[in-house]
Protein backbone atom coordinates (compact mmCIF):
# COMPACT_ATOMS: atom_id res chain seq x y z
CA UNK A 1 0.00 0.00 0.00
CA UNK A 2 2.94 2.28 0.74
CA UNK A 3 4.76 1.51 -2.42
CA UNK A 4 1.80 2.03 -4.58
CA UNK A 5 0.80 5.91 -2.60
CA UNK A 6 4.41 6.58 -3.09
CA UNK A 7 4.33 5.66 -6.67
CA UNK A 8 0.98 8.05 -7.33
CA UNK A 9 2.70 10.94 -5.00
CA UNK A 10 6.00 11.12 -6.89
CA UNK A 11 4.09 10.15 -10.71
CA UNK A 12 1.69 13.57 -10.21
CA UNK A 13 5.28 15.01 -8.64
CA UNK A 14 6.66 14.84 -11.74
CA UNK A 15 4.16 15.18 -14.50
CA UNK A 16 2.88 18.57 -12.91
CA UNK A 17 6.36 20.11 -13.04
CA UNK A 18 6.41 19.03 -16.82
CA UNK A 19 5.94 21.21 -19.57
CA UNK A 20 3.62 18.98 -21.47
CA UNK A 21 0.02 18.50 -22.65
CA UNK A 22 -0.78 16.25 -20.23
CA UNK A 23 -0.07 18.14 -17.08
CA UNK A 24 -3.66 19.27 -16.28
CA UNK A 25 -1.96 22.87 -14.98
CA UNK A 26 -1.14 23.61 -19.20
CA UNK A 27 -4.80 22.46 -20.38
CA UNK A 28 -6.22 25.89 -20.55
CA UNK A 29 -3.02 27.71 -21.10
CA UNK A 30 -2.37 31.01 -20.23
CA UNK A 31 -4.84 34.34 -20.72
CA UNK A 32 -4.01 37.28 -23.32
CA UNK A 33 -5.78 40.94 -23.20
CA UNK A 34 -8.58 41.26 -25.80
CA UNK A 35 -10.28 44.23 -26.48
CA UNK A 36 -13.65 44.66 -25.07
CA UNK A 37 -16.44 45.21 -27.43
CA UNK A 38 -20.02 46.81 -26.84
CA UNK A 39 -23.19 44.86 -27.84
CA UNK A 40 -24.31 48.09 -28.19
CA UNK A 41 -22.08 48.93 -31.19
CA UNK A 42 -24.48 46.44 -33.12
CA UNK A 43 -21.73 44.02 -33.26
CA UNK A 44 -22.27 40.23 -31.95
CA UNK A 45 -21.15 38.55 -28.65
CA UNK A 46 -19.27 36.07 -29.39
CA UNK A 47 -19.89 33.94 -26.16
CA UNK A 48 -24.02 33.90 -27.26
CA UNK A 49 -24.72 31.35 -29.65
CA UNK A 50 -26.61 31.94 -32.94
CA UNK A 51 -25.57 35.95 -32.29
CA UNK A 52 -27.92 36.53 -29.49
CA UNK A 53 -30.68 35.03 -31.59
CA UNK A 54 -33.15 33.56 -28.16
CA UNK A 55 -35.51 31.21 -30.45
CA UNK A 56 -32.36 28.52 -30.57
CA UNK A 57 -31.59 27.66 -27.31
CA UNK A 58 -29.81 25.16 -25.65
CA UNK A 59 -31.10 22.01 -24.10
CA UNK A 60 -30.16 23.31 -20.50
CA UNK A 61 -32.47 26.60 -21.32
CA UNK A 62 -35.65 27.60 -19.57
CA UNK A 63 -38.35 26.11 -21.81
CA UNK A 64 -41.87 28.58 -22.45
CA UNK A 65 -44.41 27.98 -20.46
CA UNK A 66 -47.10 25.81 -21.99
CA UNK A 67 -50.38 26.78 -22.86
CA UNK A 68 -53.04 26.23 -20.81
CA UNK A 69 -55.35 23.99 -22.34
CA UNK A 70 -57.98 24.33 -19.69
CA UNK A 71 -62.04 25.03 -20.57
CA UNK A 72 -64.78 26.19 -18.14
CA UNK A 73 -65.99 24.20 -15.94
CA UNK A 74 -70.30 23.23 -15.56
CA UNK A 75 -71.27 24.65 -12.09
CA UNK A 76 -69.83 26.46 -9.15
CA UNK A 77 -71.06 24.33 -6.34
CA UNK A 78 -69.40 26.30 -3.28
CA UNK A 79 -67.04 29.70 -2.92
CA UNK A 80 -65.74 29.43 0.44
CA UNK A 81 -63.15 32.08 1.81
CA UNK A 82 -60.43 31.33 4.17
CA UNK A 83 -58.56 33.53 6.66
CA UNK A 84 -54.49 32.00 6.68
CA UNK A 85 -51.76 34.64 7.48
CA UNK A 86 -50.82 35.64 4.17
CA UNK A 87 -54.35 37.05 3.20
CA UNK A 88 -57.46 34.73 2.10
CA UNK A 89 -57.51 31.48 0.60
CA UNK A 90 -60.29 31.41 -1.83
CA UNK A 91 -61.49 27.70 -2.08
CA UNK A 92 -63.86 26.66 -4.76
CA UNK A 93 -65.62 23.17 -5.29
CA UNK A 94 -66.95 22.56 -8.85
CA UNK A 95 -68.79 19.93 -10.70
CA UNK A 96 -68.02 19.07 -14.21
CA UNK A 97 -70.10 17.04 -16.64
CA UNK A 98 -67.41 14.52 -17.76
CA UNK A 99 -65.43 12.45 -14.66
CA UNK A 100 -61.55 13.26 -14.65
CA UNK A 101 -60.98 16.71 -14.66
CA UNK A 102 -57.68 17.87 -13.46
CA UNK A 103 -55.37 20.78 -13.54
CA UNK A 104 -57.85 23.23 -12.11
CA UNK A 105 -57.34 27.15 -12.10
CA UNK A 106 -59.26 30.44 -11.43
CA UNK A 107 -58.43 32.37 -13.96
CA UNK A 108 -58.57 36.26 -12.81
CA UNK A 109 -61.02 38.73 -15.34
CA UNK A 110 -59.88 42.00 -15.30
CA UNK A 111 -55.95 41.48 -14.65
CA UNK A 112 -56.71 40.40 -11.16
CA UNK A 113 -58.07 43.82 -10.36
CA UNK A 114 -61.58 44.43 -8.85
CA UNK A 115 -63.75 46.19 -10.45
CA UNK A 116 -66.33 47.91 -8.01
CA UNK A 117 -65.21 46.28 -5.01
CA UNK A 118 -65.79 42.75 -6.93
CA UNK A 119 -62.74 40.12 -7.88
CA UNK A 120 -63.98 37.98 -10.68
CA UNK A 121 -62.98 34.36 -11.77
CA UNK A 122 -63.46 32.07 -14.00
CA UNK A 123 -63.50 28.34 -13.29
CA UNK A 124 -61.21 26.52 -15.37
CA UNK A 125 -60.15 23.04 -15.68
CA UNK A 126 -58.67 20.48 -18.27
CA UNK A 127 -61.36 17.77 -19.51
CA UNK A 128 -60.28 14.73 -20.39
CA UNK A 129 -60.38 13.24 -23.81
CA UNK A 130 -62.26 10.21 -23.77
CA UNK A 131 -63.83 10.65 -20.16
CA UNK A 132 -67.21 9.11 -19.79
CA UNK A 133 -70.29 11.66 -18.43
CA UNK A 134 -72.89 10.18 -15.40
CA UNK A 135 -72.67 9.62 -11.97
CA UNK A 136 -73.39 11.37 -9.32
CA UNK A 137 -72.35 14.93 -8.58
CA UNK A 138 -70.44 13.57 -6.03
CA UNK A 139 -68.44 11.57 -8.30
CA UNK A 140 -68.00 14.72 -10.81
CA UNK A 141 -66.78 17.55 -7.68
CA UNK A 142 -63.72 18.65 -8.01
CA UNK A 143 -61.77 21.14 -5.42
CA UNK A 144 -59.21 23.75 -6.04
CA UNK A 145 -57.81 26.70 -3.70
CA UNK A 146 -56.43 30.47 -4.67
CA UNK A 147 -54.32 32.10 -2.27
CA UNK A 148 -54.48 36.35 -2.24
CA UNK A 149 -52.38 38.13 -0.38
CA UNK A 150 -53.34 41.28 2.05
CA UNK A 151 -52.61 43.85 -0.56
CA UNK A 152 -54.65 42.59 -3.31
CA UNK A 153 -57.63 42.29 -0.85
CA UNK A 154 -57.38 45.61 -0.02
CA UNK A 155 -60.11 47.05 -2.31
CA UNK A 156 -61.90 43.80 -2.77
CA UNK A 157 -65.83 43.32 -1.11
CA UNK A 158 -66.69 40.93 -3.07
CA UNK A 159 -65.26 37.60 -4.59
CA UNK A 160 -66.80 35.98 -7.28
CA UNK A 161 -66.74 32.39 -9.09
CA UNK A 162 -68.50 32.21 -12.84
CA UNK A 163 -68.95 28.87 -14.33
CA UNK A 164 -70.64 27.89 -17.62
CA UNK A 165 -73.90 27.64 -16.10
CA UNK A 166 -74.26 29.53 -12.58
CA UNK A 167 -71.92 31.95 -10.67
CA UNK A 168 -71.36 31.98 -6.95
CA UNK A 169 -69.73 35.04 -4.48
CA UNK A 170 -68.89 35.73 -1.05
CA UNK A 171 -69.12 39.02 0.68
CA UNK A 172 -67.14 40.36 2.91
Amino acid sequence: MRTALSVLLLATLTLTACQSRYNPINWFGNDTEVQATSEAEGEINPLVPNGGNTENKGIFSKRPEPVYAGTILSQVASVKVHRIPEGAMIEVVGVSNIHGVHSLKLDPQNEGEPVNGVLTYNLLGVHPKGGYTGGSQQSREVTVAHVLTTEQLSNVRTIRVVAAQNARETRR
